[in-house]
This record gives structure tokens, sequence and C-alpha cells, in this order.
């Protein structure tokens, strides 16, 4: 079930970083407070060490004007490119019913 034709999508949090934070030249300490999250928490997610759960979505979303759905939709896209370049065992497929 690998697939190697598509290339990786860009990380949500590689977004944030590159296209919110450094244009408004905003560290990520004042970013993670006025998101009301940790500092960790947000330095892992521009790390990509974490991922962007919908809460976190939403809080970017109001921060930013932006849609949370967009941020979420990035964010399954890299997991589920992530869940496709892993080989898989032991799967059948379903009977087909006639």
């Amino acid at each position: 079930m690998k697939n190697t034709k598509t290339r990786k999508p860009t990380h949500p949090g590689e977004v944030l970083l590159e296209d919110v934070l450094k244009p408004l030249n905003l560290p990520i300490s004042e970013a993670a407070k006025s998101l009301g999250v940790s500092r960790k928490t947000l330095s892992e997610i521009v790390n990509q060490k974490a991922g962007i759960t919908p809460n976190m979505a939403v809080r970017i979303a109001y921060a930013t004007n932006t849609s949370a759905e967009s941020w979420i939709r990035m964010q399954g896209k890299y997991d589920l490119w992530l869940a496709m370049q892993e080989k898989i065992n032991h799967i059948e497929k379903f009977p087909i019913a006639v």
C-alpha cells in the first residue's frame, strides 16, 4: 500500500511557522501566549514533532482569521501520506457481494 508517487505534504506546523509567525516576526513564546497554549506545545507543532488537533486548529484559525477546516485538512493530508508510506501486513480484502 506504499504511495511514493506524490510528494510529502507540508506539515501544518511548518506553514504556521513560515507563513504566519516569521512574517509577523512573532516569537513562539508570544504566539503560544496569544493562542492560550504552552510554548512547548506550540514548539512541538512548528518543529513537526506534534500534529494540529481540532482544538488547536480552532485556536489558530481564530488568531489568524483563517478556517479551522483548512488547518485540519492540512494535518489530515500529512497524516494520511505518512500512513500510506508504511507497509501494512495481514490485510485481506472483504469478499465482494454479488
